[in-house]
C-alpha cells in the first residue's frame, strides 16, 4: 500500500493513507449514526495517535466537498454521514485493521459516556469573595438531584484536577459521602475500599 499522508504523531498501525482516513471517517460517523462534533472526531483521531491532525482536517474537507458527510448545522461544528458515506463505509470498512476499529469505536463510547455523565452530573466554578474558587458539584439520576456539595478550592489547577477526579469517580464519591452521613461503618469500610482501587 502507498503511503501519501505525513505521519508525525502517529503510532504503529495508525493510518497513513488519504483514502484510509475518510474511510475511518466514514465509518465513524456511520457508527456513530449521529451528528457528533467534528472536534470530538479530530480529538478521538489525535488522542489514540491514529491519523496526523493535519491530514485528519484535510480529509473531513475532502469528504464534505465530495457529499460524504456534511455539517448538521450553521456553525459547521456538528458532522454528520450521508448516504453517499454510508455506503463507503459499508464496502470499505474491512480495509481498516480490526484492531483500529475496535480502537475507535472503544474511544466514541467512552467519550459518548463521559459526556453524558457530565450533563447529568454538572459542575459549575464561580469566583470566591477574597479569591479561590467555589466549585458546585451536583449527582442526578438523570432525573433529580441526589445530592448537591460546593466545594472551595483555591487555585484554578486544583479546579481542573477536582472536576477531573469528581468525574472519574462519581458513583464512588456519591457512596462515600451517603455511608458517611448514614453512620453505618460496614458501609464507610466499603465506601473507602472503592476509594482506593
Amino acid at each position: 500500500m502507498e503511503f501519501d499522508a505525513f505521519s508525525g504523531g502517529i503510532e504503529p498501525g495508525g493510518l497513513r493513507n488519504k483514502s484510509d482516513i475518510g474511510v475511518l471517517i466514514c465509518y465513524m460517523l456511520h457508527n456513530i449514526d449521529a451528528p457528533f462534533l467534528k472536534e470530538d472526531i479530530v480529538n478521538i483521531i489525535q488522542e489514540n495517535a491514529i491519523a496526523n491532525y493535519f491530514e485528519t482536517i484535510t480529509a473531513i474537507e475532502e469528504l464534505v466537498k465530495c457529499g460524504n458527510i456534511e455539517y448538521a448545522d450553521e456553525n459547521e461544528e456538528m458532522l454528520m454521514i450521508t448516504q453517499n458515506g454510508k455506503l463507503i463505509s459499508s464496502q470499505l470498512y474491512t480495509t481498516l485493521s480490526v484492531t483500529l476499529r475496535q480502537k475507535t469505536i472503544g474511544a466514541i463510547m467512552r467519550l459518548v459516556t463521559q459526556k453524558r455523565l457530565e450533563k447529568e452530573n454538572p459542575v459549575t466554578v464561580e469566583m470566591a469573595e477574597g479569591g479561590g474558587y467555589h466549585v458546585n458539584f451536583r449527582i442526578t439520576d438523570g432525573m433529580r438531584d441526589l445530592m448537591s456539595l460546593t466545594l472551595f478550592v483555591p487555585t484554578i489547577e486544583e479546579v481542573k484536577e477536582v472536576k477531573k477526579n469528581f468525574y472519574s469517580r462519581t458513583d464512588k464519591i456519591y457512596s462515600a459521602v451517603l455511608a458517611a452521613v448514614v453512620g453505618d461503618n460496614g458501609m464507610i469500610a466499603d465506601a473507602l475500599r472503592e476509594l482506593k482501587k
